[in-house]
């Protein structure tokens, strides 16, 4: 069985301590390094040769965003995932986490069960955690704050095909691939497949910042979110 190699940064002893034995309890992750602050994160995100950093956004020293930030950075860490643990889901800093390239977010009340679900599901490179619930936070964070410098990318989604923007807009709404292709009648795989060339063309890291340059571009809105996804796919 591969091993999911854990770290853990939390300013508060007793919240990694809690979590360490959570995570230890699984069979399939082991704990190798507690960080109290953002720098220790991403100094031993690279020494403990980490697969996941459990990130409290709020830190001493150097925060979670920054912390974030700067593993996404490091070429030598590219394969380092950032899971943001946070205490309220309507915390503005979320967006800014995933902006940083965090893969998903977690509210700190999350059942321990849901946590270790959550740390194998980033692991696993499927990125982004409770799709609805973020897409929504970001819709109305960037719904209610101008000025926001956005993402830098290769190119906005005008660089791409008509199929792929629908592709990406239901992604920004929250659709799994799987429900993605049964919107726009495609099969899983092909869902999959344009999932990734978008990325690709986008440079994102993952679904969550693919989220992130569909609302600050403009290609939906918040207001967009009342729409069905087959409203979305036949526009």
């Amino acid at each position: 069985m591969s091993m999911i190699r854990v770290l853990l940064a939390d300013d508060q002893r007793l919240v990694r301590a809690a979590f360490a034995m959570l995570v230890e309890s699984a069979p399939d992750m082991e704990v190798v390094g507690q960080a109290g602050t953002g720098r220790e994160a991403v100094e031993l995100a690279g020494s403990a040769r980490a697969d996941l950093v459990v990130m409290d956004i709020r830190m001493p020293d150097t925060d979670g965003i920054e912390a974030t930030r700067l593993i996404a950075a490091d070429d030598d860490l590219a394969g380092v995932k950032v899971l943001v643990l946070t205490t309220y889901d309507t915390d503005d800093h979320v967006v800014e986490a995933l902006r940083a390239g965090a893969s998903g977010f977690l509210v700190k009340d999350t059942r321990p069960a849901e946590l270790l679900t959550a740390i194998r599901t980033v692991a696993a490179g499927d990125s982004l955690l409770s799709p609805g619930p973020t897409a929504r936070l970001i819709a109305r964070v960037l719904g209610a704050r101008s000025g926001i410098p956005q993402m830098m990318t290769a190119g906005g989604p005008e660089c791409l095909s008509v199929r792929e923007r629908q592709v990406l807009a239901l992604v920004a709404r929250g659709l799994t691939n799987t429900e993605i292709a049964e919107s726009l009648g495609l099969s899983p795989l092909t869902a999959k497949t344009h999932v990734s060339r978008i990325m690709g063309k986008l440079q994102a890291r993952d679904r969550a910042q693919l989220v992130i340059i569909a609302y600050e571009s403009g290609l939906v809105t918040p207001r967009d979110d009342r729409m069905s996804a087959a409203d979305a796919a036949d526009g």
